[in-house]
Protein backbone atom coordinates (compact mmCIF):
# COMPACT_ATOMS: atom_id res chain seq x y z
CA UNK A 1 0.00 0.00 0.00
CA UNK A 2 1.23 3.74 -0.68
CA UNK A 3 -0.09 6.77 1.28
CA UNK A 4 -1.61 9.45 -1.40
CA UNK A 5 0.79 12.35 0.21
CA UNK A 6 -2.48 14.76 -0.38
CA UNK A 7 -4.41 12.73 2.22
CA UNK A 8 -2.14 12.65 4.57
CA UNK A 9 -1.74 16.25 4.20
CA UNK A 10 -5.55 16.79 5.38
CA UNK A 11 -5.08 14.33 7.70
CA UNK A 12 -2.23 15.89 9.70
CA UNK A 13 -3.50 19.37 9.56
CA UNK A 14 -6.58 18.04 10.98
CA UNK A 15 -4.82 16.62 13.90
CA UNK A 16 -2.57 19.54 14.16
CA UNK A 17 -5.46 22.25 14.76
CA UNK A 18 -7.32 19.42 16.50
CA UNK A 19 -10.17 20.82 14.21
CA UNK A 20 -11.54 19.97 10.59
CA UNK A 21 -12.63 23.52 10.45
CA UNK A 22 -9.35 25.34 11.12
CA UNK A 23 -7.48 23.16 9.39
CA UNK A 24 -10.02 23.72 5.74
CA UNK A 25 -9.54 27.42 6.87
CA UNK A 26 -5.22 26.98 7.15
CA UNK A 27 -5.77 24.88 3.72
CA UNK A 28 -8.04 27.15 2.33
CA UNK A 29 -10.21 24.27 1.80
CA UNK A 30 -14.25 23.60 2.24
CA UNK A 31 -14.21 21.27 5.56
CA UNK A 32 -16.84 19.03 3.50
CA UNK A 33 -13.80 18.80 1.37
CA UNK A 34 -11.38 17.79 4.43
CA UNK A 35 -13.67 15.78 5.85
CA UNK A 36 -14.00 13.68 2.61
CA UNK A 37 -10.61 13.54 2.61
CA UNK A 38 -9.62 12.09 6.08
CA UNK A 39 -12.48 9.48 5.36
CA UNK A 40 -10.56 8.76 2.55
CA UNK A 41 -7.60 8.18 3.95
CA UNK A 42 -8.35 6.18 6.61
CA UNK A 43 -10.46 3.85 4.27
CA UNK A 44 -7.17 3.70 2.74
CA UNK A 45 -4.97 3.05 5.61
CA UNK A 46 -7.56 0.50 7.07
CA UNK A 47 -7.72 1.92 10.62
CA UNK A 48 -9.71 4.91 12.24
CA UNK A 49 -7.06 7.39 12.72
CA UNK A 50 -9.06 10.30 14.71
CA UNK A 51 -11.96 10.85 17.40
CA UNK A 52 -14.09 13.25 16.57
CA UNK A 53 -15.51 15.08 19.28
CA UNK A 54 -18.34 17.74 20.63
CA UNK A 55 -17.93 20.82 18.79
CA UNK A 56 -15.94 19.70 15.76
CA UNK A 57 -13.07 19.02 17.95
CA UNK A 58 -10.85 15.78 17.29
CA UNK A 59 -8.47 13.36 18.94
CA UNK A 60 -5.86 11.21 18.03
CA UNK A 61 -6.08 7.65 18.02
CA UNK A 62 -3.09 5.02 18.99
CA UNK A 63 -2.91 4.24 14.84
CA UNK A 64 -3.55 8.16 14.42
CA UNK A 65 -0.47 9.60 16.86
CA UNK A 66 1.91 6.69 15.07
CA UNK A 67 1.09 8.02 11.66
CA UNK A 68 1.72 11.41 12.54
CA UNK A 69 5.20 10.82 14.01
CA UNK A 70 6.32 9.20 10.47
CA UNK A 71 4.47 12.21 8.76
CA UNK A 72 6.24 14.79 11.13
CA UNK A 73 9.56 13.08 9.65
CA UNK A 74 8.22 13.08 6.22
CA UNK A 75 7.34 15.98 5.80
CA UNK A 76 10.71 17.18 7.42
CA UNK A 77 12.50 15.36 4.43
CA UNK A 78 10.55 16.99 1.57
CA UNK A 79 10.80 20.80 3.02
CA UNK A 80 14.40 19.96 3.60
CA UNK A 81 14.71 18.65 0.02
CA UNK A 82 13.00 21.74 -1.47
CA UNK A 83 15.28 24.24 0.60
CA UNK A 84 18.31 22.97 -0.71
CA UNK A 85 17.06 23.17 -4.05
CA UNK A 86 16.89 26.86 -3.16
CA UNK A 87 19.83 27.10 -1.75
CA UNK A 88 21.56 26.05 -5.60
CA UNK A 89 20.00 29.40 -6.32
CA UNK A 90 21.68 31.45 -3.67
CA UNK A 91 18.75 31.19 -0.88
CA UNK A 92 16.47 33.03 -3.11
CA UNK A 93 13.80 30.45 -1.63
CA UNK A 94 12.73 28.27 1.20
CA UNK A 95 11.25 28.47 4.74
CA UNK A 96 12.01 28.94 7.93
CA UNK A 97 10.22 28.25 11.12
CA UNK A 98 12.06 29.95 14.42
CA UNK A 99 10.46 29.75 17.56
CA UNK A 100 11.31 31.37 21.08
CA UNK A 101 10.20 31.63 24.55
CA UNK A 102 7.95 34.34 24.72
CA UNK A 103 10.76 37.23 26.11
CA UNK A 104 13.32 36.28 23.72
CA UNK A 105 11.06 36.55 20.68
CA UNK A 106 9.45 40.12 22.25
CA UNK A 107 12.88 41.91 22.75
CA UNK A 108 15.95 39.75 21.83
CA UNK A 109 14.51 38.32 18.79
CA UNK A 110 13.18 41.16 16.32
CA UNK A 111 16.63 42.46 15.07
CA UNK A 112 18.32 39.59 13.96
CA UNK A 113 15.21 38.55 11.99
CA UNK A 114 14.90 41.81 10.29
CA UNK A 115 18.64 41.23 9.58
CA UNK A 116 17.99 37.78 7.93
CA UNK A 117 14.97 39.24 6.06
CA UNK A 118 17.06 42.08 4.75
CA UNK A 119 19.74 39.45 3.52
CA UNK A 120 17.48 36.41 2.08
CA UNK A 121 14.26 38.53 1.36
CA UNK A 122 13.05 35.45 -0.23
CA UNK A 123 13.10 33.46 2.29
CA UNK A 124 9.84 32.99 4.42
CA UNK A 125 10.55 33.74 8.04
CA UNK A 126 8.03 31.71 10.64
CA UNK A 127 8.01 32.64 14.42
CA UNK A 128 5.97 30.74 16.77
CA UNK A 129 6.20 32.44 20.32
CA UNK A 130 5.80 30.51 23.43
CA UNK A 131 6.94 29.29 26.91
CA UNK A 132 10.15 27.20 27.40
CA UNK A 133 8.73 24.01 27.52
CA UNK A 134 5.96 24.69 24.33
CA UNK A 135 9.45 25.77 22.22
CA UNK A 136 11.31 22.54 23.27
CA UNK A 137 8.14 20.46 22.48
CA UNK A 138 7.79 22.07 19.14
CA UNK A 139 11.44 21.59 18.49
CA UNK A 140 11.12 17.69 19.32
CA UNK A 141 8.48 17.13 17.06
CA UNK A 142 10.75 18.70 14.63
CA UNK A 143 8.30 21.44 13.80
CA UNK A 144 11.00 24.11 14.26
CA UNK A 145 13.93 24.95 12.70
CA UNK A 146 15.46 27.06 15.18
CA UNK A 147 14.70 27.36 18.68
CA UNK A 148 15.92 30.11 21.34
CA UNK A 149 14.94 29.76 25.20
CA UNK A 150 15.45 31.85 28.34
CA UNK A 151 15.64 29.07 31.14
CA UNK A 152 16.79 25.45 31.74
CA UNK A 153 15.93 22.58 29.30
CA UNK A 154 16.08 18.86 30.69
CA UNK A 155 16.07 16.85 27.89
CA UNK A 156 18.45 14.49 26.71
CA UNK A 157 17.10 14.22 23.05
CA UNK A 158 17.99 18.32 22.46
CA UNK A 159 21.31 19.56 22.77
CA UNK A 160 21.79 23.02 24.49
CA UNK A 161 23.91 25.56 23.72
CA UNK A 162 25.00 29.19 25.16
CA UNK A 163 23.80 32.39 22.87
CA UNK A 164 23.94 35.23 25.30
CA UNK A 165 23.92 36.63 28.75
CA UNK A 166 21.42 38.39 30.40
CA UNK A 167 20.78 41.04 33.23
CA UNK A 168 17.65 40.39 35.75
CA UNK A 169 16.88 43.06 37.53
CA UNK A 170 14.27 43.14 40.62
CA UNK A 171 11.58 46.09 39.66
CA UNK A 172 8.64 47.99 41.62
CA UNK A 173 6.55 50.99 40.82
CA UNK A 174 7.87 54.17 41.15
CA UNK A 175 5.34 55.09 44.42
CA UNK A 176 6.17 51.81 46.11
CA UNK A 177 7.10 51.40 50.05
CA UNK A 178 11.01 50.06 48.55
CA UNK A 179 11.44 52.64 45.98
CA UNK A 180 10.61 55.00 47.85
CA UNK A 181 12.79 53.95 51.15
CA UNK A 182 15.33 55.96 52.13
CA UNK A 183 18.04 53.84 53.58
CA UNK A 184 19.86 50.35 51.30
CA UNK A 185 17.08 47.82 50.82
CA UNK A 186 17.63 44.78 52.66
CA UNK A 187 16.79 40.95 51.83
CA UNK A 188 14.69 40.62 54.70
CA UNK A 189 12.31 43.82 53.08
CA UNK A 190 12.42 42.33 49.61
CA UNK A 191 11.06 38.77 51.36
CA UNK A 192 8.10 41.06 52.92
CA UNK A 193 6.65 40.93 49.55
CA UNK A 194 4.00 39.63 47.11
CA UNK A 195 6.26 38.66 44.41
CA UNK A 196 5.12 38.29 41.05
CA UNK A 197 6.40 35.84 38.73
CA UNK A 198 5.20 33.63 35.25
CA UNK A 199 3.10 30.47 34.66
CA UNK A 200 4.65 27.20 34.99
CA UNK A 201 6.38 26.17 31.97
CA UNK A 202 8.39 29.87 31.57
CA UNK A 203 12.03 29.55 31.84
CA UNK A 204 11.98 33.56 33.24
CA UNK A 205 9.86 31.77 36.26
CA UNK A 206 12.76 28.66 37.07
CA UNK A 207 15.46 31.75 37.15
CA UNK A 208 13.26 33.77 39.37
CA UNK A 209 12.59 30.82 41.85
CA UNK A 210 16.24 29.93 41.69
CA UNK A 211 17.28 33.54 42.49
CA UNK A 212 14.87 33.63 44.95
CA UNK A 213 16.16 30.45 46.52
CA UNK A 214 19.76 31.34 45.95
CA UNK A 215 19.64 34.73 47.75
CA UNK A 216 17.38 32.70 50.81
CA UNK A 217 14.51 34.93 49.97
CA UNK A 218 11.06 33.29 50.79
CA UNK A 219 7.80 35.97 49.38
CA UNK A 220 5.28 36.47 51.93
CA UNK A 221 2.93 35.54 49.16
CA UNK A 222 3.55 34.83 45.43
CA UNK A 223 1.23 35.24 42.35
CA UNK A 224 1.49 33.98 38.95
CA UNK A 225 0.59 36.10 35.99
CA UNK A 226 0.65 34.80 32.66
CA UNK A 227 2.86 37.05 30.74
CA UNK A 228 6.01 39.30 31.35
CA UNK A 229 4.12 42.65 30.03
CA UNK A 230 0.93 41.61 32.66
CA UNK A 231 3.77 41.60 35.08
CA UNK A 232 5.27 44.71 34.24
CA UNK A 233 1.57 46.67 34.19
CA UNK A 234 0.87 44.94 37.27
CA UNK A 235 3.53 46.10 39.08
CA UNK A 236 4.08 49.72 37.52
CA UNK A 237 0.13 49.92 39.04
CA UNK A 238 2.22 49.74 42.58
CA UNK A 239 0.95 45.66 43.39
CA UNK A 240 4.06 43.71 44.24
CA UNK A 241 7.15 43.37 42.80
CA UNK A 242 8.79 41.19 40.11
CA UNK A 243 11.97 40.26 38.79
CA UNK A 244 12.49 40.25 35.29
CA UNK A 245 14.58 40.82 31.80
CA UNK A 246 16.79 44.26 31.75
CA UNK A 247 15.56 44.74 28.37
CA UNK A 248 11.97 43.84 29.05
CA UNK A 249 12.03 46.60 31.80
CA UNK A 250 13.41 48.95 29.72
CA UNK A 251 11.05 50.97 27.94
CA UNK A 252 8.64 51.48 30.96
CA UNK A 253 11.63 52.10 32.98
CA UNK A 254 12.39 55.29 30.42
CA UNK A 255 8.60 56.26 30.99
CA UNK A 256 8.94 56.58 34.93
CA UNK A 257 6.67 53.88 35.30
CA UNK A 258 8.78 51.58 36.58
CA UNK A 259 11.79 51.46 38.91
CA UNK A 260 15.08 48.77 39.83
CA UNK A 261 15.44 48.03 43.09
CA UNK A 262 19.20 47.26 44.20
CA UNK A 263 19.37 45.38 47.72
CA UNK A 264 22.67 44.92 48.85
CA UNK A 265 24.73 41.84 46.66
CA UNK A 266 21.80 41.05 44.83
CA UNK A 267 22.65 40.01 41.32
CA UNK A 268 20.73 37.89 38.67
CA UNK A 269 22.15 37.17 35.60
CA UNK A 270 21.25 34.20 32.93
CA UNK A 271 21.83 32.64 30.02
CA UNK A 272 19.76 32.58 26.74
CA UNK A 273 20.05 28.99 25.09
CA UNK A 274 19.79 27.49 21.77
CA UNK A 275 18.43 24.22 21.23
CA UNK A 276 18.40 21.50 18.33
CA UNK A 277 18.39 18.06 17.72
CA UNK A 278 21.86 16.39 17.56
CA UNK A 279 21.26 13.84 14.63
CA UNK A 280 19.28 16.56 12.37
CA UNK A 281 21.16 18.22 9.51
CA UNK A 282 19.81 21.50 9.60
CA UNK A 283 18.51 22.91 6.07
CA UNK A 284 20.42 25.93 4.30
CA UNK A 285 18.36 28.64 5.59
CA UNK A 286 18.49 27.48 8.70
CA UNK A 287 22.28 27.01 8.98
CA UNK A 288 22.42 30.69 7.73
CA UNK A 289 20.14 31.95 10.40
CA UNK A 290 21.84 30.16 13.25
CA UNK A 291 25.25 31.65 12.09
CA UNK A 292 23.69 35.06 12.13
CA UNK A 293 22.84 34.51 15.79
CA UNK A 294 26.58 34.60 16.49
CA UNK A 295 27.11 37.78 15.55
CA UNK A 296 25.22 41.25 16.49
CA UNK A 297 22.94 41.91 13.99
CA UNK A 298 23.67 45.52 11.53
Amino acid sequence: MSLNLHLLRLFAAVARHRSFSRAAEALHLSQPAVSKGVRDFEAQVGSRLLERGGQGGVTLTEAGGLLMRHAATLFTAERAAEEELAALRGLQRGSISVGASTTVATYQLPPFLSAFHKRYPGVELRLTSGNTRTIAELLSARELDIALVEGPVDDPGIEVRPWREEEMVLISGPDHRLARATVPITMEAVADEIVLISEPGSGTRDVVLAALDAHRIVPRSILEIGSTEAIKQIVAAGFGIAIVSAAAAADQIALGRLVILKPRNFAVRRMLTRLSLPARQPSPPAAAFDALLDRPPV
